[in-house]
């Protein structure tokens, strides 16, 4: 191959990537989309259940779904899991029938999975509810606004809903418990490394969470250091609906002060 054709070549294999490339970003929003519904229908749970290597064709992960009339679910499950193992969010495996010869595709979990699983230590701590969040149509919604806040001024989300961020979850339930649920989860995977290293909450007899939510963070830090008092700092509303740790109520209070405002 002569010097030009080699350079045709390379000019050919790099615009072939760029358009691939370019097709990625034009399809962008399908892929958070698509692992939204794989977590909301339970696959990454059904495939974890299966046990650590487990691997598993689409017909044995639908089968353990809620009973629905859409017969052939498989079908649009098997694109779905396409999808995701080629972002390496799953494996798959190609499998021979040794009756019929036919050849089917097993998937199983690849490591970045975890991160999408409910942690088993007591502790919560997965990204499903961050990514329900980012997804969830209310904040989709402000996306629509970006190009007339750059253009006009205020925030994409002033801009689409009339009101601030905070504001709006005072008013919207749903909304709210979505937003609470995904720091309560997200706030877990921090916390830990944090753990790991700092040093700084030994010798602490008092420690004051302000905006603690529901107190995640706080019982990670007392369960390490249950010499430490806690006090977890937020709306009553918040308070209320806080879940009671194990081992915190004979080292540490949960107050409530009607005035604060995040």
């Amino acid at each position: 191959m002569s010097s030009k054709e080699s350079q045709i070549g390379a000019s050919t294999n790099e615009e072939d990537s760029l358009s691939q490339y370019a097709m990625q970003l034009a399809t962008a929003s399908v892929l958070p989309m698509v692992l939204k519904a794989a977590i909301e229908l339970g696959v990454l749970e059904i495939l974890d259940r299966a046990g650590p290597g487990a691997l598993l064709s689409t017909s044995q992960i639908a089968s353990q779904f809620p009973t629905h009339s859409n017969q052939d679910k498989s079908l649009l499950l098997d694109c779905m899991l396409m999808l995701l193992a080629s972002h390496s969010i799953l494996t798959c495996s190609i499998a021979t029938h040794q009756h019929d010869g036919q050849v089917s595709r097993l998937y199983g979990l690849a490591p970045v999975s975890k991160y999408f699983i409910k942690n088993k230590d007591g502790f919560g701590g997965t990204l499903a509810p961050f990514l329900d969040m980012f997804q969830d149509k209310v904040t989709m919604n402000i996306w629509y606004h970006l190009k007339d806040a750059i253009l006009e001024g205020e925030i994409p989300f002033s801009r689409a809903y009339g009101m601030e961020a905070n504001e709006y979850a005072r008013k919207d339930d749903n909304f709210r418990e979505i937003f609470m649920g995904s720091m309560k989860d997200l706030n877990p995977l921090v916390m830990k490394k944090i753990l790991k290293k700092y040093k700084g909450f030994e010798g602490l007899k008092v420690l004051v969470d302000v905006g603690g939510g529901h107190g995640t963070l706080l019982n990670m830090i007392i369960s390490k250091y249950p010499t430490i008092k806690g006090v977890n700092f937020d709306l009553a509303s918040v308070i209320e609906k806080s879940p009671s740790y194990p081992g915190m109520n004979f080292s540490s209070w949960v107050s409530s002060n009607n005035h604060f405002r995040p």
